[in-house]
């Protein structure tokens, strides 16, 4: 039955919205370099797009690890068991500081191969490659802020994180309009000024959130050493939870990467359509991304305390919410359309490419909105992994890659049914959602 407690949409709300405003400002970094380099040039704009891409493929590996952490800390935070929670985040870190040095040892030796992956434009590689080569740097200090800020998810405590992206996004957005444009006299740097912008912003964030960890942090203490040793039973347990996300994680960034470099081997008006479009929709799309964030951690929770007819009536109420914000997230993402449009000096194709695009995104947004929170948040967090990696494996790379490779490169379809295919996933992954969700059996209980 569906909840009518005030509690729990007031513990929702509390949970949901810090998770969404910190990610919308956290996108809104990217978006103001985008803004930015749109109005200096479509090369140096389409150079940091490509860049990006090694960004978001690397944020969702982040995500991946930080998620496992949350599904299993969550239920041990249920138990309040914080000494597994400490366990269970330095297992987490360690492994997030190995991806950490692997990419940026690839992207320090192969920086012009890496950029080449989605853009053949020399012009647009070169952009890339100083772009990168400067925004390498940030990668440790993102990796500690968002495994920290996963652990700190885990117990519930989530406004430090907005603060900390509110102030990521002043910083980078100064620096950034001193730099690129060479303002008091500073020299005109372009996509360069952009990357010192964003090391800048990642540098401060990392340390404040440290400073805050030693002296804010109350429920579980954390100190350095929590995260120099690994508990091999803990380990072993977060490996077989996380190992299912943390593949879908890597998966899903090779896909959006994929698609971006389908897209731009059409034309160069697609790329600039593209960025601006899909920027624009991952801000909107935040507010999914945080449900699913506030379901793993209400789901697991629920479950770690041993309420299991809570569980279930959080699964029901949670499916009309998600479809209630579905709609109101895809009217918000058609009334923005034209206002953000008119912000960039596009050429006509590429402002017509950019305005069809949102427009069957404004349509992807409704069912993304249910389907994503259901899959991602709620059996997800109810301990059921495995089930959501199959699901994306088979829709992903057995029909929506295929599909929109066959549409661009053999029957060379427009740019606007390329971009149809590859969101259709996001349209018929509700049905297999609504069935698991509803009928099938997804909760299960991780802690020892």
């Amino acid at each position: 039955m569906l909840i009518k407690d005030k509690k729990f949409y007031r513990s929702f709300l509390m949970l949901c919205l810090p998770i969404v405003l910190q990610n919308v400002i956290a996108l809104s970094v990217n978006l103001t370099d985008n803004l930015m380099l749109g109005r200096y040039a479509e090369s140096a704009l389409s150079g940091v797009t490509a860049v990006n891409q090694i960004q978001f493929i690397y944020q969702n590996l982040l995500m991946g690890i930080g998620d496992g952490m949350v599904i299993l800390a969550a239920q041990y935070w249920g138990k309040k068991d914080t000494a597994s929670i400490r366990k269970v985040a330095g297992v987490a870190m360690q492994t997030a500081l190995v991806l950490m040095a692997l990419l940026f040892l690839i992207v320090s030796f192969f920086p012009a191969q890496v950029v080449g992956l989605f853009t053949e434009d020399p012009a647009i590689i070169a952009e890339g490659v100083r772009y990168l080569n400067i925004v390498r740097f940030t990668y440790p200090f993102f990796c500690i802020t968002t495994i920290l800020l996963a652990v700190l998810r885990s117990t519930e405590v989530v406004k430090i994180a907005f603060f900390l992206s509110l102030s990521t996004l002043c910083i980078n957005f100064s620096i950034n309009w001193v730099l690129i444009y060479g303002h008091f006299g500073m020299p005109r740097l372009g996509a360069a000024g952009a990357a010192i912008g964003t090391l800048t912003a990642r540098i401060i964030e990392c340390v404040v959130l440290l400073l805050y960890i030693k002296k804010k942090e109350v429920n579980l203490h954390l100190k350095l050493k929590d995260f120099l040793h690994a508990d091999r039973t803990i380990a072993g347990d977060y490996f077989r939870v996380s190992a299912p996300i943390i593949l879908l994680q890597s998966l899903w960034g090779v896909n959006t990467a994929l698609q971006t470099a389908i897209l731009g081997h059409l034309t160069s008006s697609a790329i600039a359509a593209n960025s601006m479009a899909s920027n624009l929709f991952l801000i909107v799309k935040t507010v999914a991304v945080g449900s699913a964030s506030t379901a793993n951690v209400m789901i697991g929770k629920a479950i770690g305390e041993g309420e299991m007819k809570t569980v279930k009536d959080y699964a029901k109420t949670f499916q009309v919410v998600f479809l209630c914000m579905g709609i109101c997230c895809g009217i918000l993402l058609f009334a923005l359309t034209e206002p953000v449009l008119s912000l960039y000096s596009f050429s006509d194709e590429s402002r017509q490419l950019a305005r069809s695009f949102l427009h069957i995104l404004c349509i992807v947004m409704v069912g993304m909105s249910y389907q994503m929170p259901v899959n991602a948040g709620i059996i997800k967090g109810g301990g059921d992994t495995k089930y959501v990696m199959k699901l994306d494996l088979i829709s992903i790379w057995c029909i929506v890659i295929p599909l929109s490779f066959i549409m661009a490169f053999v029957v060379k379809a427009s740019p606007i049914v390329v971009v149809w295919c590859l969101n259709l996933d996001q349209l018929f992954k509700c049905v297999p959602a609504f069935i698991k969700v509803n009928y099938g059996h997804w909760v299960k209980k991780l802690t020892r």
